[in-house]
């Protein structure tokens, strides 16, 4: 169970944030606060659960601090809605899915003799508040850090925090993942789960070593693009992220690695346009694959054949996964709308026993099952819609955007495509998806802000 300091870290969060409003502009405050809570405040079970209220802990409190001091700050003058109409609507599906999901859930779920019981009304509320929050990071980094120099910042922070976070992470490499134990009082994760390969994979103040190993490919990207577009520093910055990577490796994540060496040479070599082609490739994967594996278009059994060259555990699990992905979309599809909501619901129950016996991995499967069709694509429309309106204006004026907005969308088609087998959705990839909307929306090439000369007439 959690210690009372885990308590009183949440409890003095508001803390930290206003030293980082005094000290730091808007933007960087926003940066600072997302990165730093997300990074080191303990994970859930950590957190307090008032009745009608979503549970008070990592993933809700520091954005609800964010709301109140840019609302002080700016005095309640910030604009909360996309300009663009298609991410308005994305938005509002996003916030009020829990309510229509609600009202088609009244009745209760049976599992022979085991029931689990119908939606009220007064969960919506919870619900559409929980979901609220966890946009606040798009929301605000689309107003306060849509421009060239707030992306720099954002790899900026990004590669610094991997430097900073990839000390407890060696630690946690040699002594095994006990910072949270020994800080916070409890294990957040199966322990069973952090050996790997004869070693450990760090989890420090994460959700799963999974997590932890996608921040550090992250951080790794963002070293790799500026040391690219810096003109100070590169070499000091290469090595950097050739330390950032290797630190990856130690981590004994495959498909963190397997990203990084696919994406490296697409940030160090690739130009802007193809870069922003690259993350749209991406992006179209991520949406789209929920209807190829209806239409069972995945070629499942070679992915698994190739899981098993590298190793075969791996390809165990992934054939796990497919075969949980299948049971799990079959109960989907009895409601296929707005899902099944809470309580697991949306998971099959041991007759008998009542327990559990599916597991939902991929982030998709998660949405799809609880707030159904509608739910998935308000989400994963959200944070795929930017790169796909930034790539679109960009391809009708025929000039390519900014030198750090191609690594960012890298950074966030990978962290959707990801959402398949993992449910690796953090404030750190609500902040990528707000910044690069927020950069799409305003884009005007510079060609087309200056008045042309008048032509002659031949």
């Amino acid at each position: 169970m959690p210690n009372a300091l885990a308590t009183f870290a949440l409890i003095l969060w508001p803390l930290a944030a206003a030293f980082a409003f005094r000290a730091l502009p808007m933007g960087r405050a926003i940066v600072f606060c997302v990165l730093v809570a997300y990074l080191f405040l303990p994970p859930p079970p950590a957190g307090f659960d008032f009745p009608l209220l979503p549970p008070l802990d990592k993933d809700t409190i520091p954005n609800l601090v964010l709301v109140a001091f840019v609302l002080i700050a700016s005095r309640g003058r910030i604009a909360w809605w996309p300009t663009s109409r298609m991410a308005r609507l994305l938005v509002v599906v996003f916030v009020l899915s829990p309510l229509t999901t609600v009202l088609t859930n009244p009745d209760p779920a049976f599992y022979g003799r085991v029931g689990l019981p119908g939606l009220r009304l007064r969960e919506a509320f919870a619900l559409c508040l929980q979901q609220a929050l966890f946009i606040t990071p798009f929301l605000l980094a689309r107003h306060y850090l849509s421009r060239e120099g707030d992306q720099r910042d954002i790899l900026w922070a990004l590669f610094i925090a991997g430097l900073a976070y990839s000390l407890p992470m060696l630690v946690e490499i040699r002594l095994s993942p006990q910072l949270n134990n020994w800080i916070y009082g409890y294990y957040q994760a199966n322990f069973s789960q952090t050996i790997r390969f004869g070693g450990y994979r760090p989890v420090v103040f994460l959700y799963h070593g999974i997590w932890v190993a996608f921040f550090a490919m992250t951080a790794a990207l963002a070293a790799v693009a500026l040391a690219r577009g810096e003109t100070r520093g590169r070499r000091q910055i290469a090595f950097a992220a050739l330390y950032l990577l290797a630190v990856l490796i130690l981590s004994k994540s495959t498909g963190a690695i397997i990203y990084a060496l696919a994406l490296v040479p697409l940030v160090a070599f690739l130009s802007r346009r193809l870069q922003l082609a690259a993350a749209v490739v991406l992006a179209a994967l991520a949406l789209g694959y929920p209807a190829l594996k209806r239409a069972d278009l995945v070629p499942q059994d070679r992915m698994v054949a190739a899981a098993e060259i590298l190793d075969a555990e791996r390809a165990n699990s992934l054939r796990f996964r497919f075969d949980q992905e299948d049971i799990l979309l079959d109960r989907a599809d009895e409601r296929p709308l707005f899902g099944w909501g809470s309580w697991w619901r949306n998971h099959i129950l041991d007759p008998v026993t009542g327990s559990i016996r599916t597991i939902t991995d991929g982030r998709w499967i998660i949405v799809i099952g609880t707030f159904g069709w509608f739910g998935f694509l308000a989400a994963f429309g959200l944070l795929t819609l930017p790169i796909f309106l930034l790539w679109w204006r960009a391809l009708r004026t025929g000039e390519p955007p900014g030198p750090w907005i191609g690594p960012m969308a890298l950074m966030l088609a990978v962290n959707a495509v990801d959402l398949i087998p993992n449910a690796t959705i953090t404030p750190i990839t609500w902040l990528l998806a707000g910044a690069t909307l927020g950069y799409a929306e305003r884009f005007v090439p510079r060609r087309h802000t200056v008045i042309a000369p008048l032509r002659p007439v031949l």
